[in-house]
């Protein structure tokens, strides 16, 4: 018996709605984003938010809005009606919403009620839609504004409700969304509360304020702030200094005309951007706003409207670091560090052997049980270390410093005491106590003097005794000839060695004994996955050359166990002060922490 021949046919409406709101509503965070963004359109000052089970029982959203006549509420339950549209072009689209599309396919796939009254009107109306059907509007009690309840979430289309995660992932789905959201409107008071329990309740309040309260992040962490132009293009916002990261790009926030997205270029500048003073596997936490003419980004490229496509990718990518860099390359004492007591997150960095100690605790690197603190004071009488000699590296160290007197002034104090022969304490001028380990703060000055050496010229490079020939897709093999002058510059020889090749004559003598067909082939696929990366952006290439500066820095700097003068430590501190980068270490570690009058209250349990 042969099959039924396929004929054409018009699905229905319901079905077609369905299969829409597939794509808008992908979870029920999706669908609590779109609410809160209609809140916003609407000119809301106050949004309330609270979902139950994840948002999978229960939705809701209220808000103080403009409002909606019971006309404007039987359009708004239509696909692709909005009043956000002030012509066709969908080039200066500056709401939020825009499509028509939310509301009709949260109404497709759950149990839709919207109430809403607009100031002027006596009374509120409400409207309901179950599964695509559409109720017609009746008279209500309402407060003016819009309140929207979305109940039995994806009961239409079962297959969707059974892929769901738990309660407890899809509700830090929906906190993430108004997270993002609450940070796009700081002038907006934001409430949610999941299954009962408060977990976000802001006032309105400044930008700075709303990103240090949605990040976590305290006053003594100093945000740094952004402002960097290119053209049309501004970027503000706040970034944390390098000692304050996520395991996960969690807190990064990232705004591009008041739009909340999640966008692969500006998440790639911005690790570009740390790269080199940051803790590997770990995540920077900024808050990006990127302001630029409507007509130069495109957000309808999904209907999720997180994901845009730049006119010119090359100049945001450029001001994205470039302003990140600029902020990130003050000195120490800039951005403060907050104490942590918590066991390490990664695994213990192994510094250079410390110093042997001595009768006298030298070096001691733990207090023996009822032994005295190795740590030692000072006074202007105090007498030169006699530890050996010094390297050409540490001679910076033995400069001059300013009148003691003046040194509180600066934002890293004075030196008070050595501790453990490893730790300098100081006192800034207001009162707060500053901690500096000695050798991961060298360690910083050292690598930083180190790479503008290297790359204030061509760095050298070694010739391969036998050129090597890296097999490579023929777009690979081609784009690193393209790139043939950059390379040389950073000590690399390539050359075209028939279709899909490339002869490797050099690499960098940092490198050693690496392997070219393996350094080749990652800086291929680098390049090729990112094309607007620059050759010394790639982190095949930057990792290796940054980890050999870092290794000869580490093993350049003055060590732990090694006692220095209270001129020797002020002279330290000033040169962190200067140094861009220099809040931490080489591998990323903090080189110094601030303790406030409020850290040490809550120590002692003053508070």
């Amino acid at each position: 018996m042969s099959e039924p021949q396929p004929t054409l046919r018009r699905l229905s409406d319901a079905v077609i709605n369905r299969i829409a709101a597939g794509e808008v509503i992908e979870r029920p965070a999706a669908a609590l984003k779109e609410l809160v963004e209609n809140a916003l359109d609407a000119r809301a000052t106050r949004i309330r938010v609270a979902i139950v089970n994840g948002g999978a029982d229960r939705i809701a959203v209220t808000d103080d809005g403009i409002g909606m006549t019971p006309e404007e509420l039987e359009l708004a339950v239509q696909r692709h009606c909005t009043s956000k549209l002030s012509d066709e072009t969908l080039v200066r689209i500056s709401t939020l919403g825009f499509r028509g599309e939310a509301l009709p396919s949260v109404g497709a796939a759950a149990r839709l009620t919207i109430t809403s009254r607009k100031r002027e009107s006596d009374c509120a109306w409400r409207i309901h839609v179950a599964g695509g059907a559409i109720s017609p509007p009746e008279p209500a009690a309402g407060e003016p504004g819009t309140s929207i309840l979305v109940e039995d979430m994806f009961f239409a289309t079962p297959a969707r409700r059974k892929f769901l995660k738990s309660a407890r992932v899809e509700g830090s789905h929906a906190e993430a969304a108004v997270r993002r959201l609450a940070l796009t409107a700081p002038q907006v008071a934001f409430f949610m509360e999941v299954d009962g329990r408060t977990i976000l309740d802001r006032p309105a309040e400044t930008l700075e304020a709303r990103a240090a309260a949605l990040l976590g992040i305290e006053d003594a962490d100093g945000l740094l702030a952004l402002d960097g132009t290119r053209g049309d293009m501004r970027l503000t916002g706040f970034a944390c200094s390098p000692s304050v990261h996520r395991p996960t790009t969690a807190g990064q926030f990232m705004l591009v005309n008041g739009r909340a997205v999640v966008d692969p270029l500006l998440r790639t500048a911005l690790r570009v951007a740390y790269r080199r003073v940051i803790e590997g596997g770990r995540h920077p936490v900024a808050v990006l706003n990127l302001s630029m003419p409507y007509e130069q980004v495109d957000v309808n490229v999904h209907p999720a409207k997180t994901e845009l496509r730049f006119a010119d990718e090359a100049g945001v990518r450029s001001l994205v670091i470039g302003t990140i860099t600029r902020a990130l390359g003050l000195g120490a004492g800039t951005a403060g560090v907050r104490p942590s007591f918590a066991p390490p997150r990664t695994a213990r960095i192994v510094y250079p052997p410390e110093a042997p100690r001595t009768q006298d605790g030298f070096a001691e690197p733990l207090l023996a049980l009822r032994s005295q603190p190795a740590a030692r004071t000072f006074t202007a009488s105090t007498p030169p270390s006699e530890t050996g000699a010094q390297s050409a590296l540490d001679a910076p160290l033995m400069a001059t410093p300013e009148p003691a007197k003046d040194e509180g002034d600066h934002p890293l104090g004075a030196a008070l005491a050595q501790v453990l022969d490893t730790y300098i304490v100081a006192v800034a001028a207001d009162e707060t106590m500053i901690l500096v380990d000695q050798h991961a703060a060298h360690e910083r000055l050292t690598h930083e003097r180190l790479r503008e050496q290297f790359l204030c010229g061509t760095i050298q490079s070694q010739r391969l005794l036998v050129p090597d020939v890296v097999e490579l897709s023929r777009s690979q093999a081609d784009l690193l000839v393209s790139r043939a002058g950059a390379l040389t510059r950073l000590g690399i020889d390539v050359e075209a060695f028939g279709p899909g090749a490339v002869l490797v004559r050099s690499l960098p003598a940092l490198l050693g004994n690496t392997s070219a067909i393996d350094l080749l082939r990652d800086l291929a696929e680098e390049l090729d996955a990112d094309e607007l990366a620059e050759i010394d952006e790639t982190p095949t290439l930057d990792a290796r050359l940054d980890a050999v500066i870092a290794r000869m820095a580490c093993h350049g700097s003055i060590r732990a166990g090694r006692k220095l003068t209270v001129p020797e430590m002020n002279a330290l501190l000033r040169q962190m002060e200067a140094t861009p980068r220099a809040g931490t270490c080489s591998h990323g570690r903090p080189t110094w922490v601030r303790l406030t009058r409020n850290d040490l209250e809550l120590l002692f349990r003053r508070r």
